[in-house]
C-alpha cells in the first residue's frame, strides 16, 4: 500500500496544487481516467472547506491531504485541525456519519457560532454528489473527509 502525504498552509492558492497532486497520484494508482475530474473537484471542495475552517477559526496549522493506494481502491483523506461538535463531549465520538446516503443524512447539528455553516454544508453536498464512498469524521483533534474510488483492474494479457 503506497501513501503520499501533502501538507500545506491554509491559503486558498494552495488548493489548486492539492487538486493537481491528487489527480496525478490517482492516475498513477490506476483510477479510471473518466473519474479523474471527479477526484479533482472533490479534493478541491474538501481542501477549500478545510482552508475556510482554518481561516475562520484562526488556526495556523497546515491542512493535510493523505493519498492512499490500496489493492482495489484509492482513498484521499483531507484533514483539518478545527475541533468538531464531539470535542466538548456533546456528541459521543464526534463522528458525523457516512456520506453515502442523501446529503444531510447522518450529519450532526451545525455549531451555532460558526459563520460559514451554509457554505460548509454546500461543500459537503457537492462532495457527496461527486463521490459514492465518503465519510466525514469530526472530533477534538479536528475533522477528516475520507473519499474513496475503485481502481481500474489491470488488463489481463
Amino acid at each position: 500500500m503506497a501513501t503520499v502525504e501533502l501538507r500545506f498552509s491554509a491559503q486558498p492558492e494552495h488548493v489548486r496544487t492539492a487538486r493537481l497532486v491528487a489527480a496525478a497520484v490517482a492516475r498513477r494508482a490506476g483510477v479510471d481516467e473518466a473519474v479523474l475530474d471527479e477526484v479533482r473537484l472533490a479534493v478541491g471542495e474538501a481542501c477549500s472547506r478545510a482552508v475556510g475552517l482554518h481561516r475562520s477559526h484562526g488556526i495556523t496549522a497546515p491542512v493535510t491531504v493523505v493519498l492512499i493506494e490500496e489493492e482495489k481502491s484509492f482513498s484521499i483523506e483531507v484533514g483539518d485541525e478545527v475541533p468538531g461538535p464531539g470535542a466538548d463531549g456533546s456528541v459521543p465520538g464526534g463522528v458525523s456519519g457516512r456520506r453515502d446516503a442523501a446529503p444531510g443524512v447522518g450529519l450532526d447539528e451545525p455549531e451555532p457560532d460558526a459563520d460559514g455553516d451554509g457554505e460548509d454544508e454546500m461543500g459537503l453536498a457537492v462532495i457527496s454528489g461527486l463521490v459514492d464512498d465518503v465519510e466525514v469524521r469530526s472530533g477534538a483533534d479536528g475533522g477528516v473527509i475520507r473519499m474513496s474510488w475503485p481502481k481500474t483492474p489491470a488488463a489481463v494479457l
